[in-house]
C-alpha cells in the first residue's frame, strides 16, 4: 500500500492551490529548476518513453520571442512571470528507448515509421509529464499558471524549427500575486463525470 500524504500536503498540492494570473517580482533560481526537474522525472510514462521537453524562458529577451504567439490575455502575465516554460514533446523519443526501456531492446522498432502512434504516444505522455511538472512546482513552493491561449505554429517555428519537438502547452512559474487570483470556479461532481461498471 502506498504511503498517504498529510492533509496539509494535500492542501498544498490540490485543495488550496490556485492557478496564478499575476506574479511577484521574485526570481526562480537555476537550483529550483533543477529541483523541479529532479522531482517530476519520477512520474510514470508508458514504456518509460519520457517524451516531454521543457524550455525554460527566463530572460526578457527569450520571453519577447514568445509574446507574438500569445493570445492578448496571456501577454502581460507571461512578461511578468519569472519563468515561462514551453512544455513540449519529442517525436523522436523512441530513439532513447534502448536506454530508457532496456529490458525490451526492440522497443524502438515498435514506433519507427508509425507516425500516428508516435504522435499519440508523445503527446499523451508529454501531457502527463507537464502535469507532473506543475505538481512538482507546488511541492517545492512555486506557483504556476498553465496556458493554452497561443499559436502553436508560431511557437514551433520560433523555438523548435527542426520539427522534432512540438509545443504542447505553456506554463508560467514563480511566486503568485494572491491579489490577482480569480474566485475558485466550480468543479463537476463525481456523478457528473464518473461512472462505475
Amino acid at each position: 500500500m502506498s504511503d498517504t500524504l498529510a492533509a496539509e500536503s494535500l492542501k498544498v498540492l490540490f485543495t488550496s492551490a490556485r492557478t496564478q494570473n499575476g506574479w511577484l517580482d521574485k526570481p526562480v533560481t537555476d537550483a529550483q529548476l533543477h529541483e523541479l526537474y529532479d522531482l517530476m522525472k519520477y512520474g510514470p510514462t508508458s514504456m518509460n518513453t519520457f517524451p516531454a521537453r521543457f524550455l525554460f524562458l527566463r530572460t526578457p529577451e527569450a520571453k519577447e520571442r514568445l509574446l507574438p504567439a500569445l493570445a492578448p490575455g496571456n501577454v502581460e502575465k507571461t512578461r511578468a512571470a519569472p519563468v515561462c516554460v514551453i512544455v513540449g514533446y519529442d517525436r523522436r523519443f523512441y530513439e532513447r528507448l534502448v536506454t530508457l526501456f532496456p529490458h525490451k531492446q526492440d522497443a524502438r522498432a515498435m514506433f519507427e515509421g508509425k507516425d500516428d502512434l508516435i504522435e499519440s504516444t508523445a503527446f499523451r505522455n508529454g501531457s502527463l509529464q507537464g502535469a507532473y511538472l506543475m505538481m512538482a512546482a507546488r511541492a517545492i513552493g512555486l506557483d504556476y499558471g498553465p496556458m493554452s491561449g497561443f499559436d502553436a505554429k508560431k511557437v514551433n517555428q520560433e523555438f523548435f524549427p527542426k520539427g522534432d519537438v512540438a509545443v504542447n502547452f505553456l506554463c508560467n512559474l514563480g511566486y503568485g500575486d494572491k491579489s490577482k487570483v480569480m474566485t475558485r470556479l466550480p468543479r463537476p461532481s463525481f456523478d457528473d463525470v464518473c461512472s462505475r461498471l
